[in-house]
């Protein structure tokens, strides 16, 4: 790719007006999860998304917390209306650290409040629930997400991670534009009843780890090979009595990839974009050479015994292991 190679077109998340590149960039690993934070690389690979147009971008006040929103506000002085910011609310911090969930409309303003300031902006583009709180009706907190879509702060209102009947329950006080969730050849649980859902109320839908952290991209390792505070020395799926499995399994990507000459990681954002066109994965990473490869999947065009392969390998029970430690399963609104 050339230095100012602008090759993603554009897709619609929801029926509001909000439109964005078909793939984004989700920047939590710019700050936290994944490995030593490296500034540097991670503001090389903010000027390479804008040149490529990758200019969807995924943050939330937890990540650090508050050092990733902080970093994109740095990094977009002069430049704020080049960039699509998600960022989200919904859990109560407490001296740097998280500590429950609060999705109370007084908290979420105070939220707003500081997302607007370390974002540098004076408005929110999609404004995410990051995790549902059982403890204040949906009602509630789509009520005062419409308050601030009318004041200007936000514009365009996502969930994170909700069932179906959240999604409409929210829905019919403020339209959503996008669900957020974890949807990949990897993880496909959205299917049996969420994306239908999406589909009937024309809902976008925003994939995260679109990479399975990594096992898609070919780069994962054991849980004991990554340090303790990395994501995935945690993650079920990373464990060893499951690694050995998953390896096999996503094998396939990696024999396809080879075969037409792309990088794994690239194959595997293709086939979410194929799954239909209000689809716009936020493939994470704080690395150039991440950016362009999976930047690339947009120029893909697999063909249906490709994509019929793909979908045989990935069948219900072909992945071992939960896709989160038990107390984060619990988080999850299904």
């Amino acid at each position: 790719m050339g230095a100012t190679d602008r090759i993603l077109p554009e897709r619609r998340l929801g029926s509001q007006g909000l439109r964005v590149p078909a793939i984004g960039l989700g920047c939590m690993g710019m700050s936290q999860s994944y490995g030593t934070a490296d500034a540097k690389e991670s503001w090389a690979t903010l000027e390479r998304a804008l040149a490529l147009g990758c200019t969807f971008w995924d943050t939330a006040e937890v990540y650090g917390p508050f050092a990733n929103e902080t970093l994109i506000g740095e990094f977009l002085k002069g430049r704020r209306a080049q960039v699509v910011i998600a960022t989200k609310f919904g859990f109560k911090i407490v001296d740097g650290k998280t500590v429950g969930l609060d999705s109370r409309p007084e908290h979420i303003r105070e939220a707003v409040r500081g997302s607007l300031k370390r974002l540098g902006t004076d408005y929110i583009d999609l404004l995410y629930q990051h995790r549902v709180d059982k403890a204040v009706p949906i009602e509630d907190v789509a009520g005062v997400v419409a308050d601030l879509i009318r004041e200007g702060q936000v514009r365009y209102f996502g969930l994170s991670e909700a069932s179906a009947a959240t999604i409409r329950r929210a829905h019919a006080i403020c339209p959503v534009s996008a669900l957020q969730s974890e949807y990949s050849l990897w993880e496909r649980n959205l299917e049996a009843d969420i994306i239908p859902v999406l589909a009937e109320l024309g809902i976008g839908l925003v994939p995260f780890a679109p990479l399975g952290r990594g096992f898609l991209a070919g780069t994962a390792k054991r849980a004991d090979e990554y340090p303790p505070d990395d994501f995935r020395a945690g993650d079920p799926r990373f464990a060893k009595e499951h690694f050995e499995a998953n390896l096999r399994a996503t094998g396939v990507i990696r024999e396809m990839a080879h075969a037409r000459g792309i990088a794994p990681a690239t194959l595997a954002i293709a086939w979410l974009l194929h799954r239909g066109d209000g689809i716009v994965p936020i493939p994470g990473t704080k690395r150039r050479h991440y950016l362009e490869e999976n930047v690339a999947a947009a120029q893909v065009t697999l063909t249906q015994p490709e994509l019929g392969r793909l979908d045989r390998a990935f069948q219900p029970g072909a992945i071992a292991g939960l896709r989160y430690r038990p107390e984060l399963m619990k988080t999850i609104d299904r």
